[in-house]
């Protein structure tokens, strides 16, 4: 469900009010399911300068993957890159004649 401008349980669904470009659209989505927010949909929140001080005051414990359990091997094997091919410079024809015979001497 994308661009979410309220989202309400019904049951076992959710009910997803989406704003399209003819207005409102509402549709019901199963669980488990992805949505997008749009901005209308929460209120956010702005942090004070009091709280800002406080959170640079506060010792972040630092992690490896491995701590967590989760395997960071590289899953992707890069075989070859390569630079795409040089482009011919342009020409410049003076009237339709000249770019007519030009053509006809590349072929096409």
């Amino acid at each position: 469900a994308m661009f979410a401008s309220k989202v309400e349980q019904k049951d076992d669904k959710l009910e997803v009010v989406r704003e399209i470009d003819g207005g409102l659209e509402t549709i019901r989505v199963n669980m488990p399911c992805v949505i997008s927010a749009d901005l209308r949909l929460n209120e956010p929140r702005y942090a004070t300068l009091p709280n800002i001080m406080k959170a640079k005051k506060k010792k972040m414990d630092k992690l490896k993957p491995s701590d967590l359990g989760v395997d960071v091997t590289p899953r992707i094997e890069v075989i070859s890159v390569e630079d795409p091919p040089v482009r011919e410079a342009g020409a410049t024809v003076a009237d339709v004649d000249e770019l007519v015979s030009k053509l006809k001497e590349k072929g096409f």
